[in-house]
C-alpha cells in the first residue's frame, strides 16, 4: 500500500506538486510576506519610528532644550550679568568717579580757584587797588588841586 501511494505520487507528480507547490510556494510566501513584512514593515517602521521618535526626541527635546537652556541661561546669565555687571560696574565707577571725583574735584578746584582767586585778586587787588588810587587820586588830586586852585 505504501509503496503504491508512492508509485501514484510519482507518476501523478502528487510528491512534485506539493514539493512545488505546497513546499516551495507556502515556504516562499511565507518567507517572502514574513521577511517582507517584518523588513518592510515591522524592521523598517520600527526602525523609522525608533529613529524617528528617537532624533526627533533627542533632537527636539535633548538638542533644543539643551541648547535653549545653555542659550537661554548662558545669554541671560552672561550677557545679564556680566554685561549689566560689567556695564553698571564700569558705569556706576566711571560715573561716581567721573562725576564725583574729577567733576567735582575739577568743578570745586577751579570753582573754588577761580572764585576764590579771580574774585579776590580782581576785588582786592583791582577793585580795592583801582577803588582807592582813583579815590585817592581824584581825592588828592581834584581836592587838592581844585580846592587849592579854586580857592586860591
Amino acid at each position: 500500500m505504501h509503496a503504491y501511494i508512492h508509485t501514484c505520487m510519482h507518476t501523478y507528480n502528487i510528491h512534485t506538486y506539493i514539493h512545488t507547490y505546497i513546499h516551495i510556494y507556502i515556504h516562499t510566501y511565507i518567507h517572502t510576506y514574513i521577511h517582507t513584512y517584518i523588513h518592510t514593515y515591522i524592521h523598517t517602521y520600527i526602525h523609522t519610528y525608533i529613529h524617528t521618535y528617537i532624533h526627533t526626541y533627542i533632537h527636539t527635546y535633548i538638542h533644543t532644550y539643551i541648547h535653549t537652556y545653555i542659550h537661554t541661561y548662558i545669554h541671560t546669565y552672561i550677557h545679564t550679568y556680566i554685561h549689566t555687571y560689567i556695564h553698571t560696574y564700569i558705569h556706576t565707577y566711571i560715573h561716581t568717579y567721573i562725576h564725583t571725583y574729577i567733576h567735582t574735584y575739577i568743578h570745586t578746584y577751579i570753582h573754588t580757584y577761580i572764585h576764590t582767586y579771580i574774585h579776590t585778586y580782581i576785588h582786592t587787588y583791582t577793585h580795592i587797588y583801582i577803588h582807592t588810587y582813583i579815590h585817592t587820586y581824584i581825592h588828592t588830586y581834584i581836592h587838592t588841586y581844585i580846592h587849592t586852585y579854586i580857592h586860591t
